[in-house]
């Protein structure tokens, strides 16, 4: 591909995107276990089962990345991360609900049943954000916390990984810091890209991942579309569509009102029209007088005479 300048826009998931082809390789997972937990030096990738949910397993949820560690062939550990570039107050909630489904399906695929009286084993949860915005953020956040104040009968914490370091999701992080000061500098362009992976590789930053994965890193970037604009589109359509249906919705009322005043007039004249003709006939019958029937249509004489026709004499 050429080094030219062009128009194409990067869409902001791309991170993700790398997020979620890092840890595809389960060397990767093996060695994000291994930063969190340097005690165990036992584990290998064989151990590993992944455990990422995904919208064509499971309806509407999906997160970046799930693992069981195994021990002796026991699953022992549960951790469920997921990659945040802006700061989501929901995310103790979100997390529940994908231990939830994770939990779920385990039993499931452990033929474990919750209504026998047995005990179901479940393997212990880990749970943690790699955050790579630049908002200060807690080392910890808290479901409790974070929705009942502190007063409620059910927890769950998440740990907060946002720090540049040697680690995996050190390096992820760093690759994410560099991606935000290129597109700073170059906005949403292939030079952009050029740059990120550049000085990626030039800081320590995914290297063997970028060496092998380089030109589909590259691919994966400059082949989406910039999710800002694609929202700022949606959002455009969306402002149109809601537009269009509130006039419609207004032309529908009008109408209904319309149609609904109309009956309702018709209805009111109609019941006139009829209270007219009789008090027109009793006037014609002798039974009363102009200036009586007048009064009962609520007119005044010369109303009452002008709309009928008729004379006092």
């Amino acid at each position: 591909m050429q080094n030219e300048e062009v128009t194409q826009t990067i869409k902001r998931k791309s991170k993700d995107s790398v997020f979620t082809k890092l840890f595809s390789d389960p060397e990767n997972v093996l060695q994000l276990f291994k930063d969190l937990h340097p005690e165990n030096t036992t584990v290998t990738k064989e151990d590993i089962q992944l455990q990422t949910l995904s919208t064509v397993l499971v309806n509407d949820i999906y997160n970046d990345l799930g693992f069981i560690v195994n021990e002796n062939g026991n699953a022992k550990i549960v951790l469920l991360v997921e990659a945040q570039s802006s700061w989501n107050p929901n995310m103790t909630l979100r997390m529940l609900f994908y231990l939830v489904e994770t939990y779920h399906r385990y039993t499931k695929e452990s033929k474990q049943n919750e209504h026998l009286q047995k005990r179901v084993e479940l393997p212990k949860p880990e749970l943690y954000v790699v955050y790579t915005g630049t908002k200060n953020v807690p080392s910890m956040i808290s479901l409790n916390e974070d929705f009942f104040g502190g007063e409620a009968c059910i927890d769950l914490t998440v740990k907060i990984l946002c720090d540049t370091d040697k680690t995996i999701c050190g390096q992820y992080i760093g690759f994410c810091k560099v991606f935000d000061k290129q597109r700073k500098l170059y906005s949403n362009s292939i030079r952009c890209i050029e740059e990120t992976i550049k000085e990626c590789l030039k800081e320590g930053y995914l290297v063997p991942f970028l060496n092998i994965y380089k030109r589909e890193v590259f691919t994966m970037m400059d082949d989406l579309f910039d999710e800002q604009a694609q929202r700022e589109q949606y959002e455009i359509a969306l402002r149109h569509m809601m537009k269009e249906e509130f006039l419609e919705e207004g032309r529908a009322e009008g109408r209904a009102e319309g149609r609904a005043e109309g009956r309702a007039e018709g209805r009111a004249e109609g019941k006139t029209a009829g209270i007219l003709e009789t008090l027109v006939s009793l006037v014609k019958d002798g039974i009363l007088s102009i200036v009586d029937a007048a009064k009962r249509a609520n007119l005044s004489v010369s109303e009452f005479e002008a709309l009928t026709g008729l004379r006092d004499v």
